[in-house]
């Protein structure tokens, strides 16, 4: 019986064009008349991680409410869905004044 090693599995590309930080804060997605809360676990320039059960779907589009001080909007798109802990979404800011708090948010943030 001959054996062969083992070769690693490649990994998956980095999708992402910016490297998120570490961050824990709540955040309020407004779902057609509904209210959904939901813990973020980490943020980047133009995306975030929603601790949220049960999850939106893939490509679902919602505004966000960060829960800053103000509070900061996000109009998100579902990028990807982890099943029993959350989405994975991109979002973009409408407002100047949002862009500039969340890259003060972002300098003040370790890496993660």
């Amino acid at each position: 019986m001959t054996t062969t090693p083992l070769t690693e599995a490649p990994s998956k590309p980095e999708r992402r064009h910016a490297l998120r930080r570490k961050f824990s804060g709540r955040i309020e997605i407004e779902w057609g008349s509904a209210i959904l809360v939901g813990m973020v676990r980490d943020i980047g320039p133009a995306g975030l991680f929603i601790e949220l059960t049960p999850p939106l779907w893939l490509g679902a589009r919602f505004v966000g409410r960060l829960a800053l001080q103000p509070v900061l909007m996000l109009d998100c798109t579902v990028m990807r869905v982890e099943p029993e802990k959350g989405i994975a979404v991109s979002f973009s800011i409408p407002e100047e004044s949002g862009k500039k708090q969340l890259e003060g948010l972002l300098a003040a943030l370790p890496v993660k």
